[in-house]
């Protein structure tokens, strides 16, 4: 095998890992896939430094963002600091109860959680969940988008 060949499957694995890191919080997805992206401008498949420098700012500005929107989520729906966090904790435990289902609910409820403990009223309580829940979803929804692209260009410049 020859070293582009070694440098492709080492990068299609680190796209394919880089998606999944997008619904597995403990593996930081878009930086991940952007690896992929790296090594393949190691090849002679190469794309251009404008579509690499972009891909390079997206994958920064997603992994930011999915710190900052849970939050800012569960924020604008009266939520607390506790709800945040319980998101955050519920979002790991979703990991281990109930996969796949888990990585859903569990933020949801880890919310739930944390406004019970802040002793937030009831309706302000679920509102501020579904806060979380909606900012964890979104969060989601743009790495998955981010990785999904890098993975088209990637089997475009193979093409």
């Amino acid at each position: 095998m020859t070293l582009p060949v070694i440098l492709l499957i080492i990068a299609a694995v680190c796209l394919i890992i880089g998606l999944a890191g997008c619904i597995i919080p403990v593996i930081p997805g878009p930086p991940v896939a952007f690896i992929g992206i790296v090594l393949l401008q190691c090849t002679p498949y190469a794309v251009s430094w404008t579509l690499f420098a972009t891909l390079a700012v997206l994958a920064i500005i997603v992994t930011i963002a999915d710190f900052v929107i849970p939050g800012l989520s569960t924020k604008k729906f009266g939520g607390s600091k506790s709800g945040s966090i319980g998101c955050f904790i519920g979002t790991i435990a979703g990991l281990f109860i109930f996969p796949p289902f888990g990585i859903v609910i569990m933020p949801f409820l880890g919310a739930l959680a944390g406004e019970y403990i802040n002793k937030t009223p009831a309706p302000d309580m679920f509102k501020a969940a579904l806060g979380a829940l909606i900012g964890f979803i979104t969060g989601v929804v743009m790495k998955i988008t981010v990785c999904t692209a890098m993975i088209v260009i990637f089997i475009q410049a193979l093409l």
